[in-house]
């Protein structure tokens, strides 16, 4: 982990989960709906909340912990300021995924599931955007490309630093 996301750690707002627990806590099966209420709130699931959400449905923390690393959307560490969505789909595999995916994650210097040093991007796979006649496709705050080279996936990336 980095100092800056160690200290990001550190800023999370616990008023914030607990309002969120509070409010979701007595609906039935209340775990998905607490983690999404979260990361919807922060950004994502900050490590140290778990205590207080398997405090309040009673379960392990190692329960709340396994659903929080089964799904793909939730995340431990906060987001960069832009999120990118790479679509893994067949489509998109079939049109050169992987290598548009192999780009992407030397231009960022990240895996999946991580963000930049600088907190700029965060990278996620997503398993289809819909666009699979436009192979391949990604997304990056909210808008989605579709014929997408390795090329263009450095134009993108350039035109959304520049709007930072």
């Amino acid at each position: 982990m980095t100092n800056e996301s160690a200290m990001s750690q550190l800023r999370w707002d616990q008023n914030r989960v607990a309002a969120v627990i509070d409010s979701l806590k007595s609906k039935p099966g209340a775990l998905l709906p607490i983690l999404h209420g979260i990361q919807d709130a922060l950004g994502y699931i900050p490590k140290d909340s778990v205590p207080l959400i398997a405090r309040e449905l009673n379960l392990s923390r190692a329960e709340v912990h396994g659903v929080i690393t089964f799904y793909h959307y939730f995340r431990e560490t906060p987001p960069g300021r832009h999120t990118i969505h790479l679509c893994r789909a067949e489509s998109c595999q079939s049109m050169n995924g992987a290598g548009l995916e192999a780009h992407a994650k030397v231009r960022l210097g990240i895996d999946y599931h991580e963000t930049t040093d600088d907190g700029a991007f965060s990278l996620e796979p997503v398993y289809c955007l819909g666009n699979c006649a436009c192979s391949p496709a990604l997304m990056i705050d909210g808008e989605v490309y579709g014929r997408v080279t390795p090329e263009g996936f450095d134009e993108i990336l350039s035109e959304a630093r520049s709007q930072a």
